[in-house]
């Protein structure tokens, strides 16, 4: 790991839960990184583990809201133009425009541990003037989990906490899966529950589509 990102991370760490919640909202280092080397404070005592869930949990989401009012107040334009400095790509931009037309407002929970997708979703949500209280709901949903999972780890680990990010990556692919299939579910579901339409045809008689 190389020295900057140590050295911030030290930063953070003499903040405390302030600390863990900047670092996940300005997200200049990787989340997962963040709450790994919280579990690890968590671990030495210097931190309290649920004091350390909710600093994760409300600088995880704050984050996510930038990027939703940047995708409501800004655009797409906007976004193309200034998100390479958060580290947003227009990759990026259109793969999460594609999954949540594709999937619909559920996307927003799933889409949180799918790798690439999950930190650029938030950008079509808020294009799409989605519900702020929906987007929030969705997001916090899938933030905690996240957030308890790497605390968890990272205590876990201990002395060898940077190596989170190797030691996860290949669960992540069955998790992407299932939170794939959720999707589906979810697709279903909506289907099943959105009433069908009903259409007037001439003399006056009635149809469903």
């Amino acid at each position: 790991m190389s020295q900057l990102i140590m050295t911030i991370l030290n930063w953070f760490a003499g903040m405390g839960y302030i600390g863990v919640l900047l670092g996940l909202m300005v997200e200049i280092i990787p989340s997962e990184l963040v709450l790994g080397y919280g579990g690890y404070l968590v671990g030495q005592g210097k931190m309290n583990f649920w004091g350390a869930v909710l600093a994760g949990v409300v600088g995880g989401t704050i984050a996510q809201l930038f990027l939703y009012w940047a995708g409501y107040f800004g655009g797409r334009p906007f976004l193309l133009k200034y998100g390479k400095y958060i580290l947003i790509k227009e990759k990026h931009i259109v793969m999460a425009e594609e999954w949540f037309h594709r999937y619909g407002v559920g996307v927003v929970f799933t889409a949180r541990f799918i790798p690439v997708v999950r930190h650029a979703i938030s950008i079509p949500a808020g294009i799409a003037r989605m519900s702020v209280w929906k987007f929030i709901f969705y997001t916090v949903a899938a933030v905690i989990p996240w957030t308890i999972l790497f605390l968890t780890l990272g205590r876990i680990l201990g002395e060898n906490w940077q190596q989170i990010s190797e030691i996860t990556s290949p669960y992540l692919i069955p998790v992407a899966g299932f939170s794939f299939v959720l999707i589906i579910l979810y697709i279903i579901w909506k289907k099943k529950s959105t009433p069908p339409i009903v259409t007037v045809k001439k003399m006056g008689r009635f149809s469903e589509k």
